[in-house]
């Protein structure tokens, strides 16, 4: 197998990876932050709706990680001498999101809403590094005040599509006065989520030319009108959805959620393939040896789907409507 063929073939295992644990612990990071901080009943059933499935979806970030380190190790020092202090912060919210989780329920009556607002904080915390460092990504780590304001940006863009998200799953999962507050939610950050897709990809297009030329080069561009077309039209889609504050089936919102961020994925996959570190290494120049892919391609072959299968697992053991959480 070809050196080239084998760095394609685990960029594509690594951008699945990125790209279920966005949707996935997306979700769960946006219930998070949708915990209204005076209705306790809420808080727990918000929680109980992703109790069997957050610390599980954490797991794809592991696996992307790992697939860096191991098949581009030289992006993999790269990536992270740039992003060490925001990758810092966004563990320290995944341990605060994990602590509290358990505390919360351990601790006595008094102290249970200070859990829950470090919850909230650690989901918080976790979401705006995310979309930080994506944006950091995004402008090759520019040190300049324009990339750390796009940084920013997106930041709170990311944050906003997780709140849509977890939106979204409670729709999905709750019932009654709870899900007519996600509709809510739902209608808030489905506008602010499209109002920052817009702004970030026009700052995209602003700071890299090269994308700007590569969305705009025809007769390409007739083509990959689609993917801000599609998105759009699933934007608009979930307007109609919340101004009805009903759907004929309660998974649809959350389904078009999830095409939103595959195809806004997709955009950033076209506008930055072949490099793996935007304007530096291209995924051949960072590849490890072909000797070493190729062995760790039996791994993959067997770790992957085996992941993916106890996840589509969980989700149908847990289907339906969130129960009242319980530790007994």
């Amino acid at each position: 197998m070809s050196a080239e063929l084998l760095a394609t073939i685990f960029i594509i295992l690594m951008g699945i990876a990125v790209l279920v644990y966005a949707i996935a612990d997306g979700y769960d990071l946006g219930v998070g932050m949708l915990l209204p901080p005076s209705d306790e009943p809420a808080r727990d059933k918000m929680i109980a709706s992703i109790g069997p499935f957050w610390d599980a979806n954490e797991t794809w970030l592991v696996l992307a990680v790992g697939i860096l380190l191991i098949a581009f190790p030289k992006a993999h020092s790269l990536v992270f001498y740039h992003l060490y202090l925001p990758a810092t912060c966004m563990l320290v919210g995944l341990i605060l999101r994990g602590v509290s989780f358990d505390f919360r329920a351990k601790t006595s009556v008094s102290q249970k809403k200070l859990w829950d607002k470090a919850f909230w904080f650690g989901s918080l915390l976790t979401s705006f590094c995310q979309g930080y460092m994506l944006g950091n990504y995004v402008v090759g780590f520019a040190e300049g005040w324009e990339g750390q304001l796009f940084s920013v940006l997106s930041g709170v863009g990311v944050s906003a599509a997780y709140c849509l998200m977890g939106a979204a799953w409670l729709v999905y999962k709750t019932e009654g006065e709870l899900q007519t507050r996600a509709f809510n939610w739902l209608a808030l950050f489905n506008r602010l989520t499209f109002l920052g897709i817009i702004a970030v990809s026009l700052a995209n297009l602003w700071v890299n030319p090269k994308v700007f030329a590569r969305w705009f080069e025809m007769p390409l561009a007739m083509f990959v009108i689609v993917i801000p077309a599609l998105c759009i039209a699933c934007f608009g889609y979930l307007e109609l959805i919340v101004r009805a504050k009903k759907c004929r089936n309660d998974l649809l919102p959350l389904l078009l959620v999830m095409v939103i961020f595959i195809l806004s994925f997709c955009g950033l996959a076209f506008s930055f393939y072949p490099f793996i570190v935007p304007g530096g290494l291209t995924i051949w120049e960072a590849a490890s040896a072909p000797e070493s892919l190729q062995f760790l391609l039996w791994g993959a072959l067997i770790v992957v789907p085996t992941i993916g299968l106890y996840t589509a697992y969980s989700y149908w053991v847990f289907r339906g409507k969130a129960t009242d959480l319980s530790y007994e």
